[in-house]
């Protein structure tokens, strides 16, 4: 659920990055923290746990939009992979706003991104939310090592639903669509927000800028 701060006239939207253990999620976050100008970001925080962490920091856009006379700003998430942080991965979604969900695509991975985006499913029924409504974007990553799944194939182990959510194949260790990502399910929550409160929709602008120079941006559409 977004905070309205009426101080400083923002509103603040939640992203949570979601996924397996060693998905990328940690290397999605530290990517786009380095790229943001450090005058519209904060610091990246890490909250360790045995063997993973949990980040997360907030970031006013380049270009932000403004809704009723607030800018919007926006908070990325990572919560940890491994199955007994669950406690944590609860916590994080409190009040989650858009999700990014990042799978692995290799082969042995398969069965770890199906049980984690069923966990995600689970882990948001506890709190009354169902992930059809919930602004969700699936990032297919680490596209560029051997024995991948292909794309068609993941699209029918992860994406297989009645609503279909956007995808990328994304190398998130080079930033290949990782911005493309990002944009698009801050899209998404920004459109439903504006519905919701009535306001007057017009073409949002994308919420991010900084991509990799002349890494390609390619942009998968459900069917």
């Amino acid at each position: 659920m977004s905070i309205i701060n009426y101080a400083s006239r923002e509103i603040q939207f939640k992203i949570v990055y979601y996924g397996p253990a060693l998905c990328g999620k940690t290397t999605n976050l530290n990517y786009i923290h380095q790229r943001i100008n450090p005058l519209n970001r904060g610091d990246l925080v890490s909250l360790a746990t045995a063997s993973e962490r949990t980040l997360f920091f907030d970031f006013l856009p380049l270009n932000a939009v403004v809704i009723k006379g607030f800018v919007t700003k926006f908070q990325l998430y990572t919560v940890p992979g491994q199955v007994i942080y669950n406690a944590t991965r609860q916590l994080v979604l409190r009040s989650v706003d858009g999700i990014v969900f990042v799978a692995d695509s290799q082969w042995e991975k398969m069965e770890e991104n199906v049980e984690s985006f069923k966990n995600l499913s689970d882990n948001l029924a506890l709190q009354n939310m169902v992930l059809d409504d919930v602004p969700c974007v699936l990032e297919y990553n680490k596209r560029d090592l051997p024995n991948i799944a292909p794309v068609n194939y993941m699209e029918y182990a992860l994406n297989n639903r009645k609503k279909r959510s956007q995808s990328f194949e994304v190398i998130s260790n080079t930033g290949q669509n990782v911005f493309a990502t990002l944009n698009a399910v801050s899209q998404v929550l920004l459109h439903k927000f504006s519905k919701q409160s009535q306001t007057p929709q017009g073409a949002l602008l994308p919420v991010v800028i900084p991509v990799e120079p002349g890494a390609p941006q390619t942009q998968r559409l459900p069917a």
